[in-house]
């Protein structure tokens, strides 16, 4: 059941902050965002395309769709004439695919690089020691329409809060080196998706602009 106090509690703390809370609607039930919405949520993050294609038939159509679980380069069809902000892009193949995708669509589509930094090595996402050399294999790319808006990344899943503050941290110095280095130029890269229902104060704290908060939102 949404709860809108918890909503208005996160939603005030992004304020402080100057920072995006998008929504993470995956599991939940069209009733629930339905509630969501009326209070004002507009920006509602899915992990799985068939997840956020069934609920889109059924909710308003100004809301802006976050892609946020990994996606596999065949589902890109799926979102591509529609999808707001796709924040896991994690290879170099994706980047192609969404470009394509686009193309066919004659829009250009907003992503994020996923940075792995996480202990778990099951989380997706650029390793920080590979991340140099995707950064020159992007550059060769006609990327035309695709626009890279920043990063994103996850802290791992341990209560240790000093943990998970150094991983933001980290986090928070590869958005600064990458957008210092690759995009100097270019004020759209602008967003460092940091920070979910466990651990997105600090995330705030650390500089994130953007957090993604699901589970925090309901009883």
């Amino acid at each position: 059941m949404f709860n809108l106090t918890k909503y208005q509690v996160v939603k005030a703390k992004c304020l402080e902050k100057s920072a995006q809370l998008v929504a993470v609607s995956k599991t939940r039930s069209v009733e629930e965002l339905k509630e969501l919405y009326s209070s004002g949520a507009r920006a509602f993050g899915e992990n799985r395309v068939q997840e956020l294609l069934e609920k889109r038939k059924h909710l308003a159509q100004d809301i802006e769709w976050h892609l946020i679980g990994h996606l596999q380069s065949n589902k890109v069809k799926y979102i591509a004439d529609f999808i707001h902000l796709i924040h896991s892009v994690d290879s170099i193949r994706l980047l192609v695919e969404i470009q394509k995708e686009a193309k066919k669509n004659d829009r250009v589509i907003a992503v994020l690089l996923q940075v792995h930094l996480a202990q778990e090595e099951s989380k997706f996402g650029i390793k920080e020691n590979e991340l140099e050399d995707f950064m020159q294999n992007l550059l060769k790319l006609d990327l035309s329409h695709v626009q890279i808006q920043g990063m994103m990344t996850m802290a791992s899943f341990t209560d240790d809060k000093e943990q998970i503050r150094s991983e933001f941290k980290k986090g928070k110095q590869l958005f600064t080196r990458i957008r210092t280095k690759y995009f100097a130029m270019d004020s759209a890269f602008n967003i460092l998706s940091m920070g979910m229902s466990g651990d997105y104060e600090i995330a705030l704290e650390e500089g994130s602009t953007m957090i993604r908060v699901g589970s925090l939102l309901f009883d």
